[in-house]
C-alpha cells in the first residue's frame, strides 16, 4: 500500500470512524466532547480532510486513545484489509460518487462485515480479471448503470439545451440550422470548423476530432448533414456546459477517466436534446400512441421531420417514454450488420427498470432470428440501399410471462455502405402500455415467440435457427445430474 496523502487522510479516517462505532459515539456526540464541527469531522472519516495536530488531539481524548495510536499509520488487520481495499487501483476506478456512495459508505460496510464485504469486493476484480474486462468496458458499463438509475433523462440538460435554443432562436425545421451551429461554435466559442477530416492521413475512419491548442472542430465531409449538426450540437455541449475533462474523439480511443466518459454523454444528451425538442417528442409520440392502428409511414415521417439521425431519435425516445408516457419498463438496443459476412453484433443497449433481454453478457452467440431487430437486417437490408426499414413485432419469451411491443428501424450505416444497423425499442407490455398506446392490439402487429440465443433455445422446430443449442444441452444435463443425485440421496 503506497503511503501517499490521500491514504494517509484515509487511515486516519478509517481509524476515528472504527473507534467511533466501536464504542457507541454518534459524530453529533464526537462534536460535543471536541468542540469540531458535525460536517467537519464526517469530512474527516470520509478522508477528504486532514485535521491539524491540536485536533486530532481534541479527537484522540473524546474516543479515549492516545494520540500517536491514532496518528500512527499502524492498524490491525481488519482497518488494513479495508484500507487497502480502498486505497486499492481497482477502487480507484469505480466512479461512486455518481452513485451517491463515499469512503464513508464503504467503511460502514467494510466494519460492519469486513471479511464478507472484503471477499465481495476482492470476487469482482477476480470475475473482472477472468473476464478481461477492460477498463474502458468498465466505465461505460458504470455510465450505462448512471442513466438506468436516473431513467435515462436529465432534466438539468435538457434545460440548458432548451436556453441555448431559446437564446439562438434555433428551430428544429430551419434547413439553415447547421450553419448555424457552426456560426455559434465560431462566434461564442471562438472555434472553427473543417469538413476535411476524412483527407487526414490514418484519420479517415474517424467521424470527428477536437483540437483544443487550434480551437478547431475537424468532421468527416462524408457524413450526411443530420450527422454533421449531431457532431456540432455535441461540440457547443461541451462548451456550453463547460465539460473540460472530455474524449476529443467521435469514436473512443482511450477512455482517460469515468469523468470524460460522463462528461461526452452529458454533451451527446445536450445534442439530442438541442436537436429533437422534448416538448415536440413528446407532442408527436402522443399522436402516434392516439392511433387505432399501426403507421410506420407516420413514424417514418415524424422521424425524418427532425434534423437528427434515426438513431438519435430512437435513443431520445428512452428520455421521453418514463418521464411523460409512464413507460418506464423498456429497452433500447443497436445491432450493427456486416452485409458482406452477414454477422450481426450487439453494440449498445440500455436497460430500464430491469435487465430485458436480449442483452450483450452473450458474448460469441447467435441472437434470435425472431427479434425483428435481427430479421430487418438479414432479410430486408441490401448492399448500397439507401431505405430505411421500420418494422414492429409483439414478442413473448420461451418459459416466460413477459411480452413486448418491440419498434425497430433499420438503416444502412452511412457513409460505410458495406454495414448495417438496426435501431429497437422494447417495450414491456403492461396496463400502462395498454392504456397508452392504442394500436397495441392491431392485427397487423405480428406475435412471435422468441429466446435470447440459439444457443440457449429448446425450440425444436425453429426455422430461423443459425447454430445448434448447445448451451441449453449442457443446462440439460447438469439438471439431469442434479436431479439424479438428490433421488439417489433421498432413497
Amino acid at each position: 500500500m503506497i503511503l501517499n496523502e490521500d491514504t494517509i487522510r484515509l487511515i486516519l479516517g478509517l481509524k476515528i470512524r472504527t473507534l467511533r462505532s466501536e464504542k457507541g459515539i454518534s459524530l453529533t456526540e464526537l462534536a460535543l466532547k471536541t468542540g469540531v464541527s458535525v460536517s467537519y469531522l464526517n469530512e474527516i472519516e470520509k478522508s477528504k480532510k486532514h485535521p491539524k495536530p491540536s485536533k486530532i488531539a481534541l479527537i484522540a481524548d473524546a474516543l479515549d486513545v492516545s494520540y500517536d495510536q491514532l496518528v500512527s499509520l499502524e492498524m490491525d488487520k481488519k482497518q488494513l484489509t479495508v484500507a487497502r481495499l480502498l486505497s486499492s487501483e481497482f477502487m480507484k476506478e469505480l466512479p461512486l460518487e455518481h452513485f451517491g456512495l463515499d469512503n464513508s459508505t464503504l467503511i460502514d460496510a467494510f466494519t460492519t462485515a469486513p471479511a464478507r464485504f472484503g471477499a465481495f469486493i476482492n470476487t469482482l476484480i477476480e470475475i473482472a480479471r477472468s473476464h478481461d474486462i477492460s477498463v474502458d468496458q468498465f466505465y461505460f458499463d458504470a455510465l450505462r448503470s448512471f442513466q438506468e438509475m436516473h431513467e435515462n433523462y436529465f432534466g438539468e440538460i435538457e434545460a440548458s439545451a432548451q436556453q441555448l435554443a431559446e437564446l439562438y432562436s434555433l428551430e428544429q425545421n430551419d434547413v439553415n440550422l447547421t450553419p448555424k451551429l457552426e456560426l455559434i461554435l465560431k462566434e461564442k466559442f471562438g472555434i472553427t470548423v473543417s469538413y476535411q477530416l476524412q483527407k487526414q492521413t490514418g484519420l479517415a475512419q474517424l467521424r470527428s476530432l477536437y483540437h483544443s491548442k487550434k480551437q478547431q472542430l475537424l468532421i468527416n465531409g462524408l457524413l450526411s448533414t443530420n450527422q454533421k449538426a449531431f457532431i456540432l450540437a455535441k461540440e457547443i455541449g461541451f462548451q456550453f456546459q463547460e465539460l473540460h475533462d472530455r474524449p476529443n474523439t467521435s469514436a473512443w480511443a482511450k477512455s482517460e477517466s469515468f469523468e470524460a466518459v460522463l462528461n461526452n454523454f452529458k454533451a451527446s444528451y445536450f445534442a439530442g436534446a438541442l436537436l429533437i425538442s422534448c416538448d415536440q417528442l413528446v407532442e408527436d409520440m402522443q399522436q402516434v400512441f392516439s392511433s387505432t392502428t399501426w403507421d410506420s409511414e407516420k413514424l417514418a415521417t415524424i422521424i425524418n421531420s427532425y434534423p437528427a439521425t434515426s438513431e438519435v431519435f430512437m435513443y431520445r425516445l428512452t428520455s421521453i417514454l418514463p418521464k411523460f408516457f409512464g413507460l418506464h419498463q423498456l429497452f433500447f438496443l443497436k445491432f450493427d450488420h456486416d452485409i458482406q459476412s452477414g454477422e450481426t453484433v450487439l453494440a449498445k443497449e440500455l436497460h430500464l427498470a430491469g435487465l430485458h433481454n436480449p442483452h450483450a453478457s452473450f458474448l460469441n452467440e447467435h441472437y434470435c432470428r425472431r427479434w425483428i431487430s435481427i430479421s430487418l437486417l438479414e432479410n430486408k437490408m441490401t448492399k448500397g440501399s439507401n431505405e430505411m426499414k421500420i418494422g414492429i413485432q409483439r414478442s413473448s419469451y420461451v418459459n416466460s410471462s413477459n411480452e413486448y411491443l418491440v419498434i425497430s428501424i433499420a438503416r444502412p450505416e452511412h457513409p460505410n455502405k458495406e454495414k448495417s444497423n438496426s435501431l429497437t425499442i422494447g417495450l414491456l407490455i403492461n396496463p400502462v402500455l395498454a392504456q397508452k398506446v392504442q394500436f397495441l392490439n392491431d392485427e397487423k402487429i405480428i406475435s412471435r415467440l422468441v429466446n435470447i440465443t440459439c444457443e440457449r433455445c429448446e425450440l425444436t422446430d425453429c426455422a430461423e435457427r443459425a447454430a445448434a443449442p448447445i448451451k441449453f444441452i449442457k443446462k440439460q444435463a447438469q439438471e439431469r445430474l442434479i436431479n439424479a443425485i438428490e433421488n439417489f440421496l433421498n432413497e
